[in-house]
């Protein structure tokens, strides 16, 4: 019996079908790829396309995407400083949950925050989590501005936006950086096989 925040009074269950046994079901391994960058950098793009690749490999893998959680599980969040560091926090835990069933869990969120994203590292079994920097300067995230929000943030409509006026703090040791060759993007499908590739090599991709 423990205490854990403001619960009391709580066990661990324990059941008799554990993460190795369902690894070995879906032959592969349980991880969080945790897609990082820029509104408009390609996050989703990238998210989409990888799950895509995945599964015609016949590996299972799911998307948690940023906006999509906002619809459901984070909608009663906002995007102040502690509403972004409780909204990482939420998915974490969430793609802790997916990573072990055995899923290759595919986040897909801004996490401006450093730390925030740090602290989802921090709850995963090391080498499981895969932060994925799209390192992708502003001023092609803003030429692009596939939702209009770039626009919206310099005409003072929205506060507090990412790369605008609140800052965006890159990853220090990602796993797998993505960026511009030449100042030419890497197409979708480039970009996902060097996600898959880094799979590949730390042997997520079989039992």
């Amino acid at each position: 019996m423990s205490a854990v925040g403001k619960s009391t009074n709580i066990f661990w269950q324990e059941c008799s079908v554990g993460k190795l046994d369902r690894q070995k079901l879906l032959k592969q391994k349980g991880c969080v790829v945790w897609i990082t960058g820029l509104s408009g950098s390609g996050k989703s793009t990238l998210a989409c396309t990888l799950d895509q690749e995945l599964y015609s490999r016949s590996k299972l893998a799911y998307v948690l995407d940023g906006d999509n959680l906002r619809h459901g599980l984070n909608k009663d969040l906002g995007f102040s400083t502690e509403d972004r560091t409780e909204n990482i926090r939420r998915v974490g835990e969430v793609a802790k949950l997916f990573a072990d069933a055995g899923l290759i869990c595919i986040a897909s969120l801004i996490s401006p925050y450093r730390k925030d994203r740090d602290s989802c590292r921090g709850i995963l079994p090391e080498s499981s989590f895969i932060e994925v920097f799209m390192n992708m300067p502003l001023e092609l995230c803003e030429a692009r501005d596939p939702k209009g929000l770039y626009k919206l943030a310099r005409a003072g409509k929205i506060k507090g936006f990412t790369g605008i006026d609140d800052p965006y703090e890159p990853p220090l040791n990602c796993e797998i950086e993505i960026k511009q060759e030449n100042g030419v993007c890497p197409s979708p499908n480039a970009m996902a096989g060097q996600v898959v590739g880094y799979l590949e090599d730390k042997g997520f991709l079989h039992e």
